[in-house]
């Protein structure tokens, strides 16, 4: 693809720079990318990768606007109250960006779907707040070796790590099954510092756009953890587990499970 005067002036910081350059831009342009909720990490990880020209970008969600939501997620407003998160943030990254074609996805992901859904794009980023959702997002993505952006919030604190299936460790090999129903509060329980998920996706947005463009070293084998009230960030190494369930090379998990839980407010 050639770009237009226009485009040129739009990703120009881009383009200056050795590492991204003409070459880099392009393989932005051209790449997909699945984005698993439009709410608290969902939003910051689209409009970044909105405003970086991401050639097709898809948002499932299946909740709907609520007041409360406001406080983190950045793409909706008090004018979208009540409208579907997928298509309320579709709203806002148009605006922000013509080029980019945003596809809603407004169907609950399940074992059935989720498959089919993701198959065709190049890197998915969970944004979900549920573990049963987590669990069915890692599976997915390893059985069809999708690379895999994972975050997560929770009061101050923020995770991420990035998973590159047949490279490295899954999810299931840093938490094998999901904890026990109750144990571990949602941030509608919790409570979540609003800013936290904008530092947390742009770390998410961060890693795709090195994937995109393969330069820099992503967090494959590392959980990063950022203490919000300490202003400090840290690196867990992350080993593959020779026995994990999914990701081993006996894997005992031969399909999807159903997700058992709702989403939470993301």
């Amino acid at each position: 693809m050639e770009f237009t005067e226009e485009q040129l002036e739009r990703y120009s910081r881009h383009i200056i720079l050795s590492e991204v350059g003409g070459k880099g831009q392009k393989k932005i342009s051209n790449a997909k990318v699945f984005i698993v909720g439009a709410g608290g990490l969902g939003c910051p990880v689209g409009y970044y990768l909105t405003a970086a020209g991401v050639g097709t970008i898809a948002l499932a969600d299946n909740d709907n606007v609520e007041l409360s939501n406001l406080q983190r997620q950045i793409a909706h407003s008090v004018k979208t109250l009540g409208v579907n998160k997928a298509e309320s943030a579709r709203r806002t990254f148009e605006a922000l960006n013509p080029d980019v074609n945003i596809i809603t996805i407004t169907d609950r992901l399940n074992s059935k779907n989720i498959l089919d859904l993701i198959k065709d794009y190049d890197i998915v980023v969970d944004g979900s707040d549920n573990f049963p959702t987590r669990y069915l997002v890692n599976d997915a993505c390893v059985i069809l070796k999708k690379q895999l952006v994972s975050g997560a919030i929770l009061r101050f604190e923020g995770q991420v790590t990035t998973i590159l299936p047949g490279k490295g460790p899954c999810y299931r090999c840093l938490f094998e099954d999901p904890p026990p129903a109750g144990l571990v509060p949602s941030c509608q329980e919790a409570g979540v510092l609003g800013v936290l998920p904008g530092v947390i996706g742009a770390i998410q947005a961060t890693e795709v756009l090195k994937l995109i463009i393969g330069r820099g070293k992503v967090l494959n084998g590392q959980l990063l953890i950022y203490d919000a009230l300490g202003t400090n960030f840290r690196k867990v190494k992350i080993p593959r587990n020779s026995t994990c369930p999914i990701c081993s090379d006996n894997p005992t998990i031969k399909e999807l499970t159903e997700i058992t839980e709702e989403y939470c407010e993301l």
